[in-house]
Parts: C-alpha cells; structure tokens; sequence
C-alpha cells in the first residue's frame, strides 16, 4: 500500500512542489499550515487530491490531528528570515522550536515511521572555512539560526530516545517559482528578478561580493524525497545544496540575462546578521541519499523568470 505524507507548511514555497512531487508518485498527500505565510492557492490545483488541515504548529492537538495515520512527516512548517527573527525572536523560538517539537511528539504519539526536517544553512553562522561540512561547529548569527539549529538537535535526539527515525535537511538558499516577492522579508532572488521585470533597480545589502549556495527547489524536493526513505539515513543531518557558489553581482547579471536587461543595482548597507559567504559540502548527502542536483543555478533562473513572467 502507498504510504501516507504530512507535509507540515505545505501551502508555502518548497511545500506545494514536494505535494505534487508526492502526488505525482501515487502518495496520500495531508498538509498542515496555518496560512500566515502559505497561501490557499499555492494549492488550488490539486484541491481535489489533498487534505488540507489549517492549524498553528504551536498547538500539539493539532499536529497530532494532522499526523494520525501517516506513515511519513515532512516538516517545512516555519517562521523563515533572519531579520524577522532578530525584530521578533520569542514568535520565531515558539514556532520553529517549541513547534518542531510538537510535529516530532505528536509524530511519535501517532505511529509516524520517519519524519524529515527542513533545517537551514544559517546554522553554520559566519564560518571562514568553505565549504561548509557537516562536522563543522555551528555558530549561527541570528535568532532565526539558533532556532533551526535547536529544531534539528532536537530531531537527532529524537531518533535515538524514540521508535521514530528523524532526519534533518539542511537547506542553502533555495529558489524557484511559488516565492513571494512581495513580503519585506522576501529572499533575494524573487526581489532581484521582480525589480527585473518591472524596470526598477534591485537592492544589494553590502557590496556584492558576499556569495551563497544557491539551490533551485526541485533539487530540494528530490532530497526530501530521499530523505524519507533512505537506509542509513535516520538520525543524520545533511547539507542539501548546489555545491557551488556565486556572488550576489554574479546573480545580478544572471538575473538581467534572463530577463534581457542590463541591471544596475543599488548598494545598501550590510545588515545585522548576514553571513559573507555560504558555500556547500553535500557529499554525505551523495552517500547517503543518492542525491545530486538535477538543475544548476543558470536554468534554475530561467524558470523562476518564465514563472514570475506569467504572473
């Protein structure tokens, strides 16, 4: 018999591409979010295929309701952004710490085999060593990576105190279509292609040189995929990335050539809590998922255009 998904922040950004990944395969797909930063529509078009439960991670009854007889969680639910954290860090801790534990007891309590979390890059904080590798110390920078950090330890406890195997992803910078270019705490490619499109100069925070491990989202969802049912892979933590770097003036040309314009960005002051450079190691990812990333950063951009284009 397939098996049975939670997907946990399902209407947001990565959350509807691992749904129709999942439907796709022939799974029983339930997604739990609460909307204040998923949308109802990111879901409209397999409204008829998936149950979707509204409801906070903050609250145990919930997530346990949602977990019932499911065999797999995918836990995306989060609050995202690092400036976000550092204006409001008690909404941050209570949703992606208090609220991660809620997803792994009320997983335990419902008979969940594997639950798989999306954790961030931002745990590393500012490290002078690239790339970065799982055995590296962590040192995150900001409210948002100290609570990533806690939500994965808390999942590697997990798998060894209770019959449920746990397994942390952490994700570099992940972009594609379904990102909302419309929140101030909007990530930098859909604002930098948004600027594109309707003729405005971007904002670059710094000088440009900073560089990140950009990762298109159907590289994520691959990983997810794997994670869920890898052998070896309860109780590890992996990187999940591109493997390579570009500098945020490497995307600014990127950005332009995609959509046919030259940009011309403006240079802002760096912000409280950014990291120069993020740079991934994902070999243990290769070991241990079979994973390889199946769209580089170049058509990664590409079909992020064409899907803001539309829109």
């Amino acid at each position: 018999m397939d098996e049975s998904y939670l997907v946990t922040g399902g209407a947001g950004f990565i959350g509807p591409h691992l749904v129709d990944a999942l439907l796709a395969r022939g799974k029983r797909v339930r997604v739990l979010d609460n909307l204040s930063t998923g949308r109802r529509e990111n879901l409209s078009h397999v409204s008829g295929e998936v149950e979707l439960i509204e409801g906070d991670l903050r609250s145990y009854e919930r997530v346990y309701t949602a977990a019932v007889g499911c065999d797999v969680v995918l836990h995306l639910g989060a609050l995202p952004s690092v400036p976000r954290s550092i204006q409001d860090p008690l909404t941050t801790n209570a949703v992606n710490v208090t609220g991660t534990l809620n997803v792994l007891l009320a997983s335990r309590d419902a008979g969940v085999r594997r639950a798989v979390l999306a954790s961030s890059s931002s745990v590393y904080g500012p490290t002078q060593t690239l790339p970065k590798t799982e055995s590296m110390q962590t040192c995150p920078a900001s409210p948002y990576g100290v609570s990533n950090l806690a939500a994965e330890q808390y999942f590697v406890a997990c798998n060894g105190v209770y019959s449920m195997e746990a397994v942390a992803l952490r994700l570099f910078n992940v972009f594609g279509p379904r990102q909302d270019p419309t929140s101030q705490y909007s990530a930098v490619i859909p604002l930098f292609v948004q600027a594109a499109l309707l003729g405005t100069r971007p904002t670059i925070f710094g000088d440009g040189t900073q560089s990140r491990d950009f990762t298109y989202v159907a590289n994520v969802v691959d990983a997810f995929q794997r994670a869920a049912t890898a052998e070896g892979a309860a109780g590890q933590v992996m990187n999940v990335a591109c493997g390579e770097r570009r500098t945020l003036n490497d995307l600014i040309d990127q950005v332009g050539q995609a959509v046919g314009a030259t940009l011309e960005p403006v240079y802002a002051a760096s912000r409280v809590g950014d990291i120069a450079h993020s740079f991934a190691d994902i070999t243990k990812a290769r070991s241990v998922l079979g994973y390889a990333p199946s769209v580089n950063f170049g058509d990664g951009i590409a079909k992020t255009v064409a899907w803001m284009r539309e829109r």
